[in-house]
């Protein structure tokens, strides 16, 4: 019995069904906000995963990773994860210096975070002495928008002029997030050999003191009332300046200069990381945008400023932009704008031959309104229109409209069937269905509302689909309700009017109403008359269903990430390698690509690769292990921009494996990796981290998983973050040293100055800030260095460094890192999903075997990460997410329907949609996902809205004639919106279950689960709700059987005796074969005792579940054995 509607309520509907104008006001706001919010909304790819992070770094010269991680981040560490609202730490520890890194809980104060670790950090006491103060930084977030390439035939200084032009231009129009890379501020190098500095006995700090005084022009003040400045000192800043600088008079007046004494050079823009386009030199322009920018918009900001000063640079000199945005965010959203406006057209295309022009077009109607007025409420609440949004109005272009068809469908009933004046049938319709349709409504939106509880990064990322549906289907309801009866008022007017376009439905419905009184009502008995048996079939089509799944038929892949048209590439050379012989590696990088490049044109038609920028002195992307140790000049990259994907019938990670094999490795590589990138979130698909030992045994585990993996193709760009580091060198004074005056901080205070240099001046040069150092020349930092070099004593004699310490070698790690304060390894790779099934074994290899096996032999422990780690974290949101999205729906129908067992009949089909998704999956080939949990979790909410509306018309019928009969009335009357309803929500989705393009491959589990599970769940309310409610009836009149047997008042008294004894066996049996193997997670020791032979080969569940059912046939058999005679003695004693 469903709960009737209030007063209120039936008057807010009457009021607005009869007023001739309040129902149209409501959809004119509703269409105007939503149309004016289209114009601001922003468009993106996938929604911003922000994280938000306070960094703690400490810088301290000299000190290598062990010592840093010993003198500071063992100091601070413990201090910082004492600070509320932390979720984790990260901390690194490489050559002079530390960085801790803390991520918070979603929504935290960071402003709060900030000053909390600050407070943290300033109670620490006890960092070494010659480590600098703690710096607290607050990440800011920010994403790529595209990379400007400014190159030609010029020098590159000549192109960070442009590029600097460019970037102020960028910033006129409001673009203020530019990195320009590929260009640096002079630097004015002064290398003073050893052997001038001894025998003009000067010392480094000598003559940086020098020019540090010369660097500058004081200001000494005003005179004659301020009419004039007096100025003390000339700025010397030149090259030709700065040899002139005196270092020393000498007390014969000669003077002692900086030319005299070293060598002044000027070194290039370009020292640092240069940049190639061919042969080229280029500037790199990287434009980046907050959490609040809308990277289409600032796209084609950065075009319109490159267009504008093309015409104003030299011939040859081009400005382009790479990993451009806009174009690939806007033609992967057409792609579900086109599927949608295809699913748009089938959907009213369907309600035209189902419902009669008039209503077809009014509930139709109610699908732009309900879209624009969510487009409103999700600008309101700061969502953008990406691919997750957009597929969550997708998915309901068929679900918004059920509604309008049930009200719409069953107001045209009470006009056509009752009699009921048009205004009269409006009106009964929305109050008759407010209550079924507003319960469905509401069962829907607490479903989706369950992948609220998923958190992590994929819970952000699929955040907008719960909010969109939910926004959808509350601007539904208002529009079926509010709107639609006023509407539905005027055109029941002209129901008996015949117009040629209705010629369409009136055909169909001729044939459906024959099919639905001859066919179908007869079928509905005979369901009813076979309900077991229909209920067993479902049943054992369910199983085999998951037996699919449990065999491995239908796969199960986390999360196959969209693939993006790059591709990069970086290496490291070995030490020693100079920058000409990286610039060597590099060129060799450029050739495989374009020759590659080059073989996949000839084979397919088209060149797959549209620009090419290299790099010597750094990485691209996703830096190498350990390149934070490197030299800049042993390093370099190439990063490679694609055709679009639905442009090649090939992966990037085949072109990947294709260029990396045409790569002929310089005698001085060390590494080469190549990458393939990917949107959304998640980490590697391989990230095993490996703990629990010291650093020795760490790496050596990680060396073993590397080599077992080398043998699978599959598997590219595998590393570890555990580089070894230099060979390092320890000086301890020797007596002879401290008899000569030297201590140890006075040797590694000069030490100090010869290896790294001294900074000695820095001054403007235009934007950026040049600077003058100090220092020996390169050849002489070679790997003799300690044993040629002199120090000065304090009576003016030099003595070889080797006579006043004694050195000792070591050899360890270029970074120590923690994550929580746990030392560990993590070893990284990108497995490919080209093969989904070879990627599964890869996985379960590396799971049940190598890693187990690598953990006995070494000691270790283990853990799987990245993508592995976000999968569990996902699956146990997702489930709670379900539990409650259960228990809510539950309650919510338990209020509809004042019933405890009724809402259990209604949900009884949720678990039975699980034969579509699964088998919809392997027909398809596409493996079970992270969104088909998305669709199931969806699913449960939608696939019960045609089961309420069954039951509650069930129970309206039930008042007036008997159940079996209301049963077969109501699905006879309930088949058309039923049906309709269903299929208007698969015909929406249908157009991207046939979509190509792998930009939305992602999505397709999610189509299949809703599009295969709502249809086969049609059919499933069809037969298994009808039958249950009979199976409900017999059930509950068994239990009253029971309780009149046991409990009632009759003579029958050994019937009584033998019923009440045959339950309580039971309830004990219960007890001592299932109770206990919930209880002890074992089977029960009685059982095991007996030692029969079946049993000992069974599971403990089988075990106690084979005994249960035995017990019971067997008590069974007894009770009934025993109701005989005490029933033939009974006759006996009368006869």
């Amino acid at each position: 019995m469903t709960r009737e509607l209030s007063g209120a309520t039936r008057g807010v509907l009457s009021y607005f069904t009869r007023h001739r104008t309040a129902a149209n006001l409501l959809l004119v706001l509703m269409m105007v906000l939503g149309l004016a919010s289209t114009t601001q909304i922003r468009s993106q790819f996938f929604p911003d995963i922000i994280v938000d992070r306070v960094t703690v770094s400490v810088k301290w010269q000299g000190a290598g990773p062990e010592d840093v991680d010993n003198g500071i981040v063992a100091v601070l560490e413990p201090a910082l994860l004492a600070v509320e609202g932390i979720e984790s730490s990260e901390s690194s520890a490489t050559q002079g210096r530390a960085r801790i890194s803390l991520e918070f809980e979603p929504g935290w104060d960071m402003a709060r975070a900030a000053d909390d670790v600050k407070v943290a950090v300033d109670a620490v006491s006890g960092l070494p002495d010659g480590a600098d103060d703690p710096k607290i930084t607050r990440g800011a977030w920010r994403d790529r928008v595209t990379d400007v390439i400014i190159s030609g035939p010029v020098s590159a200084e000549q192109l960070g002029r442009f590029a600097d032009e460019f970037s102020a231009r960028l910033f006129r129009v409001g673009i203020t997030r530019t990195t320009i890379r590929g260009v640096s501020a002079q630097e004015i190098i002064i290398n003073a050999p050893e052997i001038s500095l001894i025998r003009n006995d000067v010392t480094l700090q000598q003559i940086a003191s020098a020019i540090a005084e010369e660097a500058e022009a004081d200001p000494a003040g005003d005179v004659a009332g301020g009419a004039a400045r007096v100025r003390t000192g000339i700025e010397k800043r030149t090259a030709d300046q700065i040899q002139q600088i005196v270092v020393r008079s000498n007390p014969d007046g000669s003077k002692l200069r900086v030319g005299d004494v070293a060598n002044v050079t000027v070194e290039g823009v370009d020292r640092k990381r240069s940049y190639f386009v061919g042969d080229y030199p280029a500037i790199s322009i990287r434009v980046d945008r907050s959490n609040q920018g809308d990277a289409i918009s600032m796209q084609n900001q950065v075009q319109d400023v490159a267009t504008e000063m093309q015409p104003t640079l030299p011939e040859g000199v081009t400005i382009e932009l790479i990993r451009t945005r806009a174009q690939s965010i806007t033609d992967r959203l057409n792609i579900l704008v086109d599927n949608g406006l295809v699913g748009l057209g089938l959907v009213v295309l369907l309600l035209f031959i189902f419902l009669n022009a008039r209503t077809a077009f009014w509930v139709a109607a109610g699908i732009p309104v309900a879209m624009f007025a969510a487009v409103g409420l999700m600008y309101a609440a700061g969502l953008t229109i990406n691919m997750v949004s957009l597929f969550g109005l997708i998915i309901t272009l068929g679900i918004v409209v059920d509604d309008a068809i049930v009200v719409g469908e069953h107001a045209d009933f009470r006009a056509r069937k009752l009699g009921e004046d048009p205004v009269s049938a409006a009106e009964n319709a929305a109050i008759r269905m407010a209550p079924p349709v507003f319960s469905a409504t509401i069962t829907t939106v607490i479903a989706f509302f369950g992948l609220v509880a998923i958190g992590g990064s994929f819970g952000s990322l699929i955040m907008d689909i719960p909010f969109t549906v939910i926004a959808v289907l509350i601007a539904s309801l208002l529009e079926c309700f509010i709107i639609l009866p006023n509407h539905m008022s005027h055109a029941l007017h002209a129901i008996k009017s015949k117009h040629w376009y209705d010629w369409p439905s009136e055909t169909f419905n001729k044939g459906f109403d024959w099919f639905k009184n001859k066919v179908f009502r007869k079928l509905m008995g005979w369901v009813l008359v076979f309900r077991y048996p229909v209920l067993a079939a479902v049943t054992v089509l369910l199983t085999t269903q998951a037996a699919l799944f449990i065999s491995g038929d239908v796969r199960w892949r986390f999360f196959n990430a969209p693939e993006r048209a790059s591709i990069s590439g970086n290496i490291a050379m070995l030490s020693g390698a100079t920058r000409d012989e990286t610039l060597e590696m590099v060129r060799e990088l450029q050739r495989a690509v374009a020759d590659t490049a080059e073989d996949y044109e000839k084979e397919y038609g088209k060149n797959p690769v549209t620009y090419v920028l290299a790099e010597v002195g750094g990485n691209t992307g996703r830096s190498l292990a350990g390149s934070d140790t490197k030299d800049q000049d042993q390093l370099g990259s190439i990063a490679i921009e694609l055709i679009d994907a639905d442009s090649r019938p090939y992966t990037s990670r085949e072109l990947v494996a294709a260029i990396q094999d045409n790569v002929r490795k310089h005698p001085l590589l060390e590494t080469v990796s190549f990458r393939g990138w990917s949107s959304g979130p998640g980490g590697d698909s391989m990230d095993i981290q490996i703990y629990g030992a010291d650093a020795d045994t760490l790496k050596t585990a990680s060396e073993a998983l590397k080599t077992v993996v080398a043998q699978y193709p599959e598997v590219s760009a595998v590393e570890d973050n555990l580089a070894y580091d230099k060979e390092e060198f320890v000086l301890e004074l020797t007596p002879q040293g401290r008899s000569l005056g030297f201590t140890i901080d006075d040797i590694g205070r000069e030490l100090r100055n010869r290896l790294n240099g001294i900074e000695a001046a820095t001054f403007p040069d235009g934007i950026r800030t040049a600077k003058v150092t100090v220092r020996l020349p390169e050849n002489e930092l070679a790997a003799d260095f300690l044993q040629k070099t002199r120090m000065r004593t304090t009576s003016g004699t030099y003595v070889p460094l080797t006579d006043i310490v004694r050195i000792e070698t070591t050899l360890g790690f270029s970074t120590v890192r923690r994550e929580n304060g746990i030392r560990l390894i993590s070893v990284t790779g990108d497995i490919s999903e080209d093969n989904a099934d070879r990627a599964t074994f890869i996985e379960d290899q590396l799971r049940t075997v190598v890693m187990p096996q690598i953990a006995s032999d070494l000691g270790i422990e283990w853990r799987m990460s990245g993508l592995a780690e976000q999968e569990e974290q996902f699956l146990s949101d997702a489930f709670l997410g379900f539990s409650l999205c259960m228990l809510g729906i539950y309650l919510t129908l338990t209020w509809i329907f004042a019933s405890w067992t009724r809402p259990l009949v209604v949900m009884a089909v949720i678990p039975f949609g699980m034969i579509g998704t699964i088998y919809g999956h392997h027909a398809w080939d596409v493996p079970l996902s992270i969104f088909s949990v998305v669709g199931l979790i969806g699913m449960s909410g939608i696939i019960i809205n045609d089961s309420i509306v069954l039951v509650t018309t069930v129970d309206e019928y039930s008042k007036t004639r008997g159940l079996f009969p209301a049963i077969v009335d109501a699905a006879t009357d309930r088949l058309r919106p039923v049906l309709l309803t269903t299929l208007t929500t698969v015909l929406g989705l249908t157009p991207l279950l046939y979509e190509g393009s792998r930009q939305a491959e992602f999505l397709k589990p999610t189509v299949i689960t809703l599009c295969y599970g709502l249809g086969v769940g049609l059919f499933i309310v069809l037969l298994v709700v009808p039958s249950l409610l009979i199976v409900q009836k017999d059930v509950g009149n068994l239990f009253t059987s029971y309780r009149r047997a046991a409990l009632g008042r009759h003579k029958a008294i050994g019937q009584r005796i033998i019923l009440l004894l045959a339950s309580a066996a039971a309830l004990v049996l219960l007890v001592a074969t299932v109770g206990i193997r919930i209880a002890t997670d074992a089977a029960p020791t009685w059982i095991t005792a007996l030692q029969i032979g079946p049993l000992t080969k069974m599971s403990a569940t089988m075990q106690s579940l084979t005994v249960l059912s035995l017990g019971l046939i067997f008590a069974l058999l007894i009770a009934l054995f025993s109701a005989v005679i005490v029933n033939w003695r009974s006759h006996s004693h009368k006869t």
